[in-house]
Order: C-alpha cells, then structure tokens, then sequence
C-alpha cells in the first residue's frame, strides 16, 4: 500500500500543471486541450446561512460560496472533468457515490488517491456509463465535513429519457444544531454503537418543508437522494399518484407506489408523481418512520391541468451493467458483526476514536494508511455472489464502489431483482447480492451509516 505524502501530493500537482486556486467557486476552467471537456470547478467553502431559526449557522461546508452544493448534471457516455480546489482548513476529496468510475477517480484517501490538502487541488475525469440519481461527498474526515453540508446530488441524463412536464431534485439530510442554530457534537458513543447519531434539525435541500410549483395534471420527476450521515426513511406520497420508476440510479424491473419504502443513507430514488388536477392542490412526500414523521418537501399543482395519465411514461433505459453468471458465480461469505476491539488511532482523514463494529470480525474505520487485507481477490470479468450476513439488531446500508449488483434473494422478505450499488440490511437479514468483478483496482464496502463506517464497519475488495 502507498503511503501518499504531501510532497508526493504537490509532485502530483505539478505534473497536472494547470491553474491555481485562484478559481470562481462554481464555474468554466479554460486551458485544457479541446477534445477533454471544460471542468466543473468545485473549490470547498466555509460559510454561514440560515439553517433554522435563531440566526445563521457558522462553520457550514459547502462547494461554492453560497448555500447547497449545486446539482452537477453530466450525459451518460460523454466525458466529465471536475476540479477540487481545497480551501477549508482540512484534507478532503470527492468520491462520486453510485457511478462506475475508474480506480483512481474513486476518492478515497490512502487506498486509490492523495487527500487533498488546504490551498491543493486534484483534477477528476471519467465517462458515466449510466444514466439515473447519484450523489457526491468527502471520504476524507466523513462525518465532520458531510454533517457540516458536504453533500451533493448528481443526474446522469440519457437521451432516451422520457419527458416530463417537471423535475425537481431533494438533497435530504439533517444537521446536528442547538437551539442557537450553531454545530453541536456531530456523534455521541452510545448512539454510535447503535443506530448513529440523529440531527436535530432536518432538510430538504437545505430548507425545512420546501414548496415548488409544477403544473397541475402533469407529470413530474421527483429525483430523492439521501445524502444524510444516519437516518434511514420511509417514503410516502400524500395527494397524489405516485410511481417508483428507479432505485440507486437502476430502474425497478417493476414499478410500484412507495408505501412507507425503506431507504437509507447512500441510497436514491426516483419518482413519477401525475399531479392533481385542481389549481393550488398540494402534493407531499413524507417521512412516515419512526415517531416524529415529518414532511419532507411540497409540490402545488400551478395552472389549467395538462390531464396527464402516468401510463404515458414511457420505461427507463436499463443501464449497461453485465449480468452476473450465477452458475458460474464464486461466492463470499460475508457477516456484519459487533466489536469493541483494536480501538483506532487518530490519523489525518479523521477517527472517531472508537471501534465498535466489523465485517467478518475484523474492524477497519477505512482511514489508516496500512488497511486489512482485502475481504477478497477477485478476478477480473469473473461473477460473484455475495452471501451478507446482519448478526447485529441493527440495519445497515451496505455501500459497494465502482461496481453494481443484483439483488438475488433474501431470507426476511421478497425482493425485486435490483441492480444497485447500496442494500439496506435489516437485522438478522442474509440477503444474496451478484455482480461482476468488471472494475480493476481496490474498492471499499461499507455501511453508510458514517459512525458505523468510521468504527470499523468497512473493508474492501480488490479486482485483479
């Protein structure tokens, strides 16, 4: 394993050799050559905004100098480049959660990148090969700097898309504030050894219960992701006919109406909402788990009805995703466990200070520079199945990079045939997950929930 430094990170920077962090915070960069396209420059920030009332809350991360991290649009097929420019006082990287990415653009510090250091930057290219709702984030000082706001929403258009009359795209999260709007302690150990730490205050792209306007009768797309650190959710549609037409970026081999649909932290989901016909009718998307349900965001049917059916929807281009061989298939066991063994040491990329959780008993916070060996080897363009066992009376959304899977089976319910890239595992769960070893290089697997993750919820497999 390589060992990044700082004077190998600047040699890494000099031999990009382009530009400063002189740089507009959301932009065009010229320079490059003509046939790479212009990158998004997405220069880290520390802010203040209004999250609830009781004043503007300081020390809010953000990419830009204004609010919520900006929705980044790309084109399944056609090459993407972004720029991160560091200028908050911490080592950070993007890690483009849920696209197929080569190795070296995945983002995490130590395994495939350098952190990138205050006043550094580090240049990311790569085609999206998929279409659908992805996500963006650290994987550097997680919890900290995801709680404090860096989180951001993705779509991957297609041109076979089909049309709606609206989209609208929610970033849900929470923050972790007093009564005087500013950052309390972002995780507690005795919560970290359960269900994670809850926010005290809860968004939807950074707004308590935000409205939009769409037209009344049509039809809209409803892009949801969950870029929280803890909360898992169960969805529900008040006030109108609504569809699940795709899950984590892959459409659903069989629409549905999401009724108190479980997802957790990492995962994604889209909607198709035919909206009421009356002028001023109000459609909700509700949190309807646990005992504070909440409204998450509003839509108001505006205008005459454009008396949509929602059959006009037309199906969703599956993505080129090979489909696992299952006789062929290797499998590999794996079991998510308690600990409280091989308490972490304090590193660069941020430790909790804890070791409460493991995969097949051993605890890893996915942060050191030296890590376990890899849970397996797994060869190149060969099928796998892994066998995920939950030993523990808690859920966990189970994260795998750079590739995608197929929910095969599970012991505790029935499950769509899937292709995703996170599964929420319930307690006591065995589930069956296929996939295909197609991306070189060395790929974590985690929970999602960021204080199981960082106490050692995390491994990774290496593709060779």
């Amino acid at each position: 394993m390589t060992l990044f430094t700082r004077r190998g990170l600047l040699k890494t920077a000099a031999i990009a050799g382009i530009g400063g962090v002189g740089i507009p915070a959301i932009g065009r960069l010229g320079g490059w050559a003509a046939a790479a396209p212009e990158p998004v420059v997405l220069q880290t920030a520390k802010i203040q905004t209004k999250l609830m009332d009781g004043g503007l809350t300081r020390d809010v991360l953000t990419y830009g100098n204004a609010g919520t991290p900006p929705v980044l649009r790309m084109k399944k097929g056609e090459p993407f480049a972004a720029r991160l420019v560091n200028a908050i006082d911490d080592p950070t990287t993007i890690h483009w959660h849920g696209i197929r990415v080569p190795n070296k653009m995945d983002g995490v510090p130590f395994l495939v990148q350098p952190y990138v250091y205050t006043g550094d930057h580090f240049d990311y290219a790569f085609t999206p090969p998929d279409a659908g709702t992805f996500w963006y984030h650290p994987h550097c000082n997680t919890l900290e700097q995801m709680g404090h706001g860096l989180t951001g929403v993705i779509v991957v258009e297609s041109p076979g898309d089909p049309k709606f009359d609206a989209e609208f795209v929610l970033n849900l999260r929470d923050w972790r504030l007093g009564d005087d709007a500013q950052f309390i302690d972002q995780f507690r150990p005795r919560d970290a050894a359960r269900t994670g730490t809850y926010g005290t205050v809860r968004t939807a792209n950074w707004l308590d219960q935000p409205q939009y306007d769409a037209p009344a009768g049509g039809l809209v797309r409803l892009r949801v992701a969950i870029t929280d650190v803890t909360r898992i959710y169960a969805f529900r549609v008040d006030g109108a006919e609504a569809t699940v037409i795709a899950l984590d970026g892959n459409p659903v081999p069989e629409r549905f109406s999401p009724d108190a649909l479980l997802l957790g932290p990492g995962q994604r989901m889209e909607l198709a909402i035919r909206m009421p016909d009356e002028e001023g009718a109000i459609v909700s998307l509700r949190d309807v788990r646990g005992t504070k349900p909440k409204i998450l965001a509003n839509l108001r049917a505006t205008g005459g009805s454009l008396k949509r059916d929602v059959r006009d929807i037309a199906p969703l281009e599956a993505n080129p995703v090979k489909e696992v061989d299952l006789a062929a298939a290797q499998h590999i066991s794996l079991a998510l466990s308690a600990t409280a063994e091989n308490v972490p040491s304090d590193v660069i990329c941020g430790s909790l200070g804890y070791s409460f959780w493991a995969i097949n008993k051993v605890p890893w916070p996915g942060d050191t520079p030296d890590p376990t060996a890899p849970l397996a080897e797994l060869k190149l363009g060969k099928s796998y199945v892994i066998d995920m066992e939950n030993l523990t009376p808690q859920s966990h959304p189970m994260h795998l990079h750079g590739m995608s899977f197929k929910v095969l089976s599970s012991s505790t319910r029935p499950v769509q045939p899937l292709i995703s890239d996170t599964y929420l595992i319930q307690p006591n769960e065995k589930v069956q997950l296929g996939f295909v070893a197609d991306n070189p290089g060395d790929w974590l697997l985690h929970c999602h929930i960021i204080e199981h993750q960082k106490s050692g919820m995390t491994s990774y497999v290496r593709v060779v």
